[in-house]
């Protein structure tokens, strides 16, 4: 096993030898283990220094998709017998096929282990009783989440989805400080409190924390102060990851809003231009889709991996907080980008001008209904209680989208409440032509 005590905090310079070491052992593994990377590398032998990563081919989310179909049920990328794996989750399927996820004993101790670096990052402490609200159902969002959460010392009630009702109940009897969910089921638990719980407000139900992954929407400042605003909790960022990869390796601080990279001694990042592929330098300012290494992995090792996550560096500086590894933004994700008129519009960007005004929810969707190219950007978004949608509202919203964004958006305002609020992932880009 390879982690490091306080990896995360670590000089850069330190860190260099260990994931060399690490490399070394886990190239020799990959080559002679990893069927699906000897046909990708051609036989041909990975170099022995890391710096030297980018002389390998990339692999991506459509091979291994490939790879399970044809070599059921978790690919030929499996690097080690099927009796080393103890548990086995699959990927939510919001972006296409669903696959299979194999990981050994270690494996689950390094992804647990540098996901608690994350949860305790956020702010999660042994004193706090943690609701852990994401599907138990094979998704690693559940169980290997919950064991983050667990690393840091906190009680946790592995509460997954469904009986909302209870879960207010629960979060009153037991005193719960800190929910774990995605940044849209917050508003689940708002329309069952005015449902059910009229007397309550979010509020009453003194969380203190709020621990949010598995949807884009905390870097909206305007987002976070509405969260905080109702519920009186500090939210936070505490749960990024790729599933094929690491459940969590990035989290913020208290100190700064965007993402601490907190796993540089099992996971070696790197950026590329999404669309030429040539390696871009991790620098300030830099943005680029993100690439991943394991450097120490069992089951189904990855080697210069395309996330499809789109990211840009903000820092590369230590933060207050201690952490040395590089701060970032998501963008947005590859399959969720949209253009119009030579513009790359992301949800992300959409997120940030819908929840800037009051008279919306800020819920909304991107509807597609014709392939591109596109001359406008149709987005439907929901009214907040109580107000009554007017042509001048749309045109003072697309007055604004067009002056943030530079493209023109064809806005639809629909009623309060016609959206689905899941308390899965939300999709934000509804693609409904064939």
């Amino acid at each position: 096993m390879t982690l490091l005590k306080n990896a995360e905090t670590m000089a850069p310079e330190a860190l260099q030898k260990h994931t060399q070491i690490a490399w070394e052992t886990q190239s020799r593994y990959v080559a002679d283990y990893s069927e699906f990377y000897q046909h990708l590398w051609g036989g041909k032998q990975p170099p022995k220094n890391l710096r030297d990563l980018p002389e390998l081919p990339l692999s991506d989310k459509s091979q291994l998709r490939i790879s399970q179909a044809e070599h059921p049920p978790f690919g030929n990328y499996l690097a080690a017998p099927i009796a080393k794996a103890v548990r086995l989750h699959r990927t939510s399927g919001t972006t296409g096929q669903a696959m299979n996820l194999a990981l050994s004993e270690p494996d689950c101790e390094i992804t647990e282990t540098v996901g608690g670096r994350a949860q305790h990052l956020a702010g999660l402490r042994p004193d706090d009783i943690v609701a852990h609200c994401l599907n138990y159902q094979m998704w690693m969002g559940g169980v290997t989440d919950h064991m983050t959460l667990q690393k840091t010392g906190a009680l946790v009630i592995p509460f997954g989805v469904g009986s909302t009702e209870l879960l207010i109940r629960t979060i009153l009897e037991v005193g719960v400080t800190a929910l774990s969910c995605t940044p849209s089921y917050p508003a689940v638990l708002e329309r069952v409190i005015a449902n059910k719980f009229p007397d309550l407000s979010p509020r009453d139900l003194g969380l203190r924390l709020g621990l949010f992954g598995g949807e884009p929407g905390l870097d909206d400042p305007a987002f976070r102060a509405r969260l905080k605003q109702t519920w009186g909790m500090e939210p936070r960022n505490a749960n990024f990851g790729v599933s094929d990869v690491f459940s969590n390796f990035a989290a913020q601080c208290e100190h700064d809003t965007r993402l601490h990279f907190i796993a540089a001694d099992v996971l070696y990042p790197e950026l590329i231009d999404p669309d030429s592929a040539e390696p871009l330098a991790i620098a300030d300012g830099a943005t680029g889709e993100l690439v991943l290494t394991h450097l120490a992995r069992d089951c189904q090792p990855l080697v210069r991996f395309r996330t499809g996550d789109i990211i840009a560096i903000d820092a590369t500086t230590p933060c207050r907080c201690g952490c040395t590894g590089f701060r970032f933004r998501v963008v947005g994700r590859s399959d969720d980008m949209v253009v119009v008129r030579g513009l790359n519009m992301f949800p992300t960007m959409v997120a940030a001008v819908v929840t800037g005004f009051a008279e919306l929810t800020g819920d909304y969707r991107i509807v597609l209904d014709q392939p591109p190219p596109l001359d406008v950007l149709p987005v439907h978004a929901e009214i907040a209680p109580g107000v009554e949608p007017s042509s001048d509202l749309r045109a003072q919203i697309e007055k604004k989208f067009k002056r943030v964004l530079g493209a023109t958006v064809r806005l639809t305002l629909v009623p309060h409440g016609t959206f689905e609020v899941t308390e899965g992932k939300t999709r934000r880009v509804i693609r409904s032509y064939q």
